[in-house]
């Protein structure tokens, strides 16, 4: 019998009554785990206690979780402290993990939190209030709406035709969530835009041809993966590529998970 491949999921340090707590929402472990079909594994925001090295050198791949916690603006060379809450630890975790995972090669994917710290981390800055109310396109929905309500907030985003979503879903526009305060404001060195939204926030990214295999997006495709096409679309490139596949697809070939 074949070993299902190891897949990493970056933690985040949430406060447990009285306690703090190392968590995993999940959604992200159920979407990875049946759409991915591979075995997910919880890596604590603990850089004091988890030597990024040693967790890579066991692992097939990487994907960086999303988080109600933003980035910390002096990691991408920004002076103004900005707006919390901040997650230290969930920081340098991840991004000693990219590093570590892309000197072997190995792919690593981000959603949300996770597409932020893959463009830090890529040498890219980020941009802030992006939910603002006058802002033309909303990148978040009120405060006060239910869970719900959160990810019904939607809007369209433009594909790269020449990219790795474009090839595998066969579109050039899709309709997602959008949950998210901050976003890219410089794009990382090396990356390649796969998706914009109409204002032009860029909403998903992957590596250049060659480069170890990154792809990112802003969006939240774990969020009832099951009843969306595109978001089970993202979980098999994940699963091909913890199988060592190219994530552009040729012509033809399929991304069907019964493929991987």
């Amino acid at each position: 019998m074949t070993s299902l491949p190891l897949l990493g999921l970056t933690a985040c340090t949430r406060q447990l009554g009285s306690e703090q707590a190392q968590a995993v929402i999940n959604r992200y472990v159920e979407s990875a785990a049946h759409f991915a079909d591979c075995v997910p594994l919880m890596i604590p925001a603990r850089p004091d206690l988890v030597d990024a090295e040693s967790v890579a050198a066991r692992l097939d791949g990487l994907l960086l979780t999303g988080s109600p916690s933003n980035v910390e603006p002096a990691r991408y060379g920004v002076s103004d402290p900005g707006s919390g809450p901040f997650d230290a630890g969930r920081d340098t975790m991840s991004l000693a993990l990219i590093e570590a995972m892309r000197a072997r090669g190995l792919p690593v994917f981000g959603i949300c939190r996770g597409f932020q710290e893959l463009n830090v981390a890529c040498g890219g800055t980020l941009g802030r209030n992006l939910a603002e109310p006058l802002r033309p396109l909303p990148h978040h929905a009120r405060g006060d709406v239910s869970l719900d309500a959160m990810f019904d907030h939607v809007h369209d985003v433009d594909l790269n035709p020449r990219g790795v979503l474009a090839r595998a879903l066969g579109e050039t526009r899709l309709r997602v969530n959008s949950v998210h305060f901050q976003g890219v404001d410089r794009l990382g060195d090396g990356l390649v835009v796969e998706a914009a939204a109409p204002d032009g926030v860029i909403e998903a990214f992957s590596s250049l041809p060659g480069d170890p295999p990154l792809l990112a997006v802003q969006w939240h495709p774990e969020w009832r993966t099951h009843a969306d096409r595109v978001s089970r679309t993202f979980f098999a490139l994940l699963g091909r590529a913890l199988r060592g596949k190219a994530l552009m697809l040729s012509e033809g070939e399929s991304v069907d998970q019964a493929q991987l």
